[in-house]
């Protein structure tokens, strides 16, 4: 039985994915020269997996990338595009921008309103559903193998199923009927989303869950005219929580995240932040809602020859919750180490590769995360006082505007400034 993807261009495409474990055993599928075994499958097809498909098929890999939904599918995010994010994405991308944000309002659940400008851009927004698909024909035209519709129940890296310790099984429902079909590899990425199965099966742990609610609002001319260019935050009334109202042509992305534990307190949040702005007289065209989850430090990020990247592990900052950034940036890092997975030819060596993985993101994106948590800390205790410096301290103006350039980060803003320094050593005692 053959697993078809969406075309065949290249010399790599339409290999034979779907067979069992005496037919691989015959066939030789611990063989390198094999067909019927993908260098790398990339499990989700988001941010996180779409990058990592990308990094591992420039390297002229066979790479298989799984999604369960069909492309474009909207997803719950604001749509904010960082400097780490813009220096994240494939050479050449084009990034879908529907507006250039060069000013913020900030203000303390609805009060104390203050904007500050810049001359240079801060950020982008973008609807994820061309963002997305976007990053899918970059994937694509580096030569990777795309299919849709593909939901991943589990992979199995032991067992009758598993011809070999080279391969991992993962188990794909394509027909959604329950009928179930195998495609191995020697490497597997998992970019699954923040209730990845394939996290399951690594075993991250989580030690921070935030609800996300969302409204996305079409709005007359005349209003889309006062917002364009300008985005709101609202620090909001629950701890840890915030608001924000972000420009997107003629709509506006409107939502608001907070802990998870009280979701009738966050729905009320959103709800009075709507009125307050205005805007309760517009129908929403989409309301969703989505969790974000924080990986521990001790959680892991591989198991076997398979690797999670993106909300799959748990990879996002803490405070602000931003997640493209660490989607990008780990899932290039996952495809980038799964050829090396893929090129071991033992388990010793395949360890050493999830490791060399491992470092990589913890001394860059778990650094940042560190540091995200220590703020978040300090954030639900005092917010007037992060608005107020926000607000009215120049430097900590353009500290904010550094990390949202992509010119600096919250981990070199605390090593570098011993205000900063001392303000969350301060919090840390307290």
């Amino acid at each position: 039985m053959r697993l078809n993807s969406e075309d065949s261009r290249t010399g790599r495409a339409g290999a034979e994915t779907h067979v069992s474990g005496e037919q691989a055993q015959e066939n030789g599928a611990g063989d390198d020269e094999t067909s019927s075994v993908w260098d790398v499958v990339v499990i989700g097809a988001g941010p996180a997996g779409a990058s990592a498909a990308h990094a591992a098929a420039v390297t002229g890999r066979r790479v298989l990338l799984l999604e369960k939904a069909e492309l474009p599918r909207y997803k719950t995010c604001g749509g904010g595009i960082i400097g780490y994010s813009r220096d994240a994405l494939p050479p050449g991308f084009e990034l879908p921008l529907l507006d250039r944000v060069h000013a913020v309002t900030f203000s303390l659940n609805g009060r104390l309103s203050r904007t500050k400008r810049s001359r240079q851009m801060l950020f982008g927004l973008i609807n994820r559903p061309e963002f997305d698909a976007g990053l899918v024909d970059a994937a694509r035209a580096a030569g990777a193998e795309v299919r849709t519709g593909a939901t991943v129940s589990r992979v199995e890296q032991h067992g009758p199923g598993v011809p070999d310790r080279r391969t991992v099984a993962v188990i794909v429902n394509s027909d959604g009927k329950g009928g179930e079909e195998v495609v191995y590899a020697r490497a597997v990425v998992g970019a699954d989303g923040s209730a990845s199965r394939i996290g399951a099966h690594v075993g991250v742990k989580l030690d921070q869950v935030d609800l996300g609610l969302e409204s996305e609002i079409p709005v007359p001319a005349s209003v889309a005219e006062d917002w364009a260019g300008r985005v709101l935050i609202d620090w909001g009334p629950l701890p840890g929580s915030y608001g924000w109202v972000f420009p997107k042509g003629d709509s506006l992305t409107v939502g608001v995240i907070s802990a998870r534990g009280d979701g009738g307190a966050t729905k009320r949040y959103l709800d009075d932040f709507i009125a307050r702005l205005g805007l309760a007289g517009f129908e929403p065209s989409v309301s969703s809602g989505h969790l974000t989850r924080c990986r521990a430090d001790d959680s892991p990020l591989s198991r076997g020859r398979v690797l999670v990247c993106g909300d799959a592990a748990g990879l996002l900052e803490p405070w602000t919750r931003e997640g493209i950034s660490y989607a990008l940036r780990s899932g290039r890092l996952a495809g980038e180490w799964a050829v090396r997975i893929a090129e071991s030819h033992d388990a010793v060596d395949a360890r050493r590769q999830a490791l060399n993985y491992a470092f990589a993101v913890k001394a860059g994106l778990g650094v940042e995360m560190g540091v995200g948590r220590r703020m978040l800390s300090l954030f639900e205790r005092r917010p007037g006082l992060l608005h107020a410096a926000l607000t009215t301290f120049p430097p900590a103006w353009r500290a904010f505007a550094g990390i949202t350039r992509g010119t600096s980060s919250l981990a070199e803003l605390v090593r570098t400034h011993p205000l900063a320094r001392r303000a969350l050593g301060t919090a840390d005692r307290s």
